[in-house]
């Protein structure tokens, strides 16, 4: 079919698809580093190789680029281009009242929420949920929203049960309507132990809601410490229970710090920007591998209407 870029964005579509491109004879490879988890022995070996037949990676964060770069790839090799985001994504569809009925949440209590997948351990809902005890000793009207499914799910609510939390944390499984979730929260959370740059604080922020997260891979890059939330160490549930305690009890604080957070996303992370750096990165190799500029001329073009 006559393609011009293979542009792979994972593991398993690094080493697979890097590898049928290059026997393809593709002009133009690239590999992608969008977390910063460890590898075992074996996939960082089969990731070495994807790389070194790859013409660019592209890192989602400083995080994720440092990594590579301590794994022996060569710096000027890679290019960092963040997760974009679309704000349709978090643009409320219903009423207050309307979303409170869908999700079964109560309307008489300060909710914060956590937006992660049950079935990853590195989630660290367990870090969430004792956080949630600590706030729950502050702030008895405070309710806690878990949106995602997994087969961590039973285990994490046993968990709330032996804290005393069954009547204070929801469990509303995977989650479409993640704009009218975030327009009811209060608070919103992430308690990962790792993460590449986190789509989760990206929606937090264009919602307009505070945030605090765990400082891993790129959330640095996204939260301004204390103007667009609150950074806390890995695991460190009682810092983390501090700061949410603290965005409850001043809503006009909290509010600034979302608003913050919003145009942060809209001048930095929008779609629209990630896109143009990445088509940027698309015209500058596909014009150094083809010799012909006109061919490369006509390519990009194509590239461009498309």
């Amino acid at each position: 079919h006559h393609i011009h870029i293979v542009h792979t964005h994972d593991f398993y579509t690094n080493v697979f698809g890097i590898a049928a491109a290059r026997l393809a004879g593709v002009p133009v490879r690239i590999a992608s580093r969008r977390q910063t988890a460890r590898r075992s022995r074996p996939q960082r070996l089969a990731e070495r190789t994807a790389y070194r037949f790859s013409h660019a990676i592209v890192a989602n964060c400083e995080a994720a680029r440092t990594e590579l770069i301590k794994e022996g790839v060569p710096a000027g090799k890679i290019s960092t281009i963040h997760n974009g985001l679309d704000f349709a994504r978090v643009a409320a569809r219903v009423d207050r009242d309307e979303a409170l009925t869908a999700f079964g949440l109560p309307g008489n209590r300060r909710l914060v929420t956590i937006v992660a997948n049950l079935q990853l351990a590195m989630k660290d809902h367990p870090m969430f949920l004792r956080a949630a005890l600590r706030v729950k000793g502050s702030m008895p009207d405070a309710a806690f929203v878990i949106a995602g499914e997994g087969e961590l799910t039973d285990s994490m609510r046993q968990l709330a049960a032996r804290f005393g939390l069954a009547n204070d944390v929801f469990f509303i499984g995977h989650c479409d309507r993640v704009a009218d979730l975030l327009a009811l929260s209060d608070v919103c959370v992430l308690s990962s132990t790792s993460e590449g740059f986190s789509n989760a604080i990206l929606e937090y922020m264009a919602a307009s809601r505070p945030v605090v997260a765990t400082e891993v891979g790129g959330a640095r890059e996204a939260i301004i410490e204390g103007e667009t939330g609150y950074l806390v160490p890995p695991g460190d549930d009682q810092t983390m229970a501090e700061r949410i305690v603290s965005l409850l009890r001043h809503s006009g604080r909290a509010r600034e710090m979302g608003e913050l957070g919003r145009a942060t996303v809209e001048q930095k992370f929008s779609s629209e920007a990630q896109f143009e750096l990445t088509l940027n990165l698309y015209n500058r190799l596909l014009a150094a591998v083809q010799p012909e500029a006109q061919e490369a001329k006509e390519i990009q073009s194509e590239l461009t209407r498309g």
